[in-house]
């Protein structure tokens, strides 16, 4: 049998494991053909492969970004897009599709599947926000990362005697930021679940304040909004799902505490610091577990669903179930955490 694997959207730690997991179990035990798509489902729109086997997939573990590259590409965008793709997975004689992807991807994965393509999604998304599992790959990484760039604002602010915010990813879900600001101590955390109310967070500021802490650390998803109010978008431009591309949440928040409290405030937008480099061990043991049971679903022949992490276990979950919904903070957490603001 002939596999295709591919990744698209954006770049996750740990993409390039789940590729190194598949070419060795796929080769070594079921004796498949791995065929690499290149850079996303534009790479069955256009018919760009790369012949991956036990050489080509050696030495990537460490590796962050996808070897294979990644597109934020919609099929359904372009004209007869799904069925040039199945035409041209059957010329390349691919019977089945490894798709490594987030919500987008494995959104049409699903459509796909639906007409006659074959696939078996990998949950990836440094956001965790997909259904059906409790973590995707690239999560922990970028909580580490948010973590430790929490930990270095964290003396400034107290050096200089600041307010310090942190903007990180999270376009629907506070993930990274309710987890990494609990790891890292902040003093208020805001995210896309629950609209903040910036006279609360001025609150929590002055609390400290009254406690002879004269700076603060608040750690903000870029999807988080005020209350009554919309998303902050960098551009006017969207993504071929439609996606405005976030942005500026956080020098909002900082403008308004300097007016309001005349304190003097900076702001730090970690960007794609968060999805670039190394996986942690974590997200490698992950990343490599889901890759050897999405080529063991294709042994089974069972197909359009995902791989998925129950408790300990991997286990697997119809892909109508992972695009159907969208995994938000467990506001029990917020909770939690919330009880370390101002």
């Amino acid at each position: 049998m002939k596999v295709g694997i591919l990744s698209g959207g954006g770049d996750a730690p740990g993409i390039n494991a789940v590729i190194r997991a598949v070419v060795r179990k796929g080769i070594q035990h079921h004796k498949y053909e791995i065929l690499g798509i290149r850079d996303g489902w534009r790479g069955l729109l256009e018919n760009k492969f790369l012949s991956l086997d036990l050489k080509t997939s050696s030495g990537i573990l460490t590796r962050g970004g996808s070897i294979l590259g990644t597109s934020r590409t919609n099929p359904f965008k372009h004209k007869d897009g799904s069925k040039r793709i199945i035409r041209n997975a059957e010329k390349a004689k691919i019977e089945a599709v490894v798709v490594i992807g987030g919500e987008d991807t494995l959104g049409v994965a699903y459509k796909m599947s639906e007409l006659g393509l074959k696939c078996v999604g990998v949950p990836k998304t440094i956001d965790n926000d997909l259904a059906g599992t409790d973590y995707t790959f690239g999560f922990n990484t970028a909580v580490a990362i948010a973590t430790e760039a929490l930990d270095r604002l964290h003396t400034t602010a107290e050096a200089h005697h600041r307010v310090m915010i942190l903007e990180v990813m999270g376009r629907y879900t506070g993930w990274i930021a309710v987890e990494s600001g609990m790891a890292g101590g902040a003093d208020s955390i805001l995210i896309p679940e629950r609209p903040f109310d910036i006279q609360e967070v001025c609150n929590h500021i002055r609390r400290r304040q009254e406690r002879d802490r004269n700076f603060c650390t608040i750690v903000v998803a870029e999807g988080a909004k005020p209350k009554g109010g919309g998303e902050i978008v960098y551009g006017e431009t969207v993504d071929e799902f439609g996606h405005a591309h976030l942005g500026g949440v956080g020098y909002y928040i900082g403008k308004e505490i300097e007016k309001r409290l005349g304190i003097e405030t900076r702001v730090v937008v970690l960007g794609h610091i968060q999805r670039g480099g190394s996986p942690t061990a974590y997200d490698r043991i992950l990343a490599t577990r889901y890759g050897i049971a999405a080529v063991d679903l294709v042994n089974k022949r069972k197909f359009g669903y995902m791989v998925a992490l129950k408790g300990k276990k991997i286990s697997s979950t119809p892909l109508r179930e992972v695009v159907s919904k969208r995994k938000t903070v467990d506001l029990e957490l917020f909770k939690a955490a919330s009880i370390f603001f101002g």
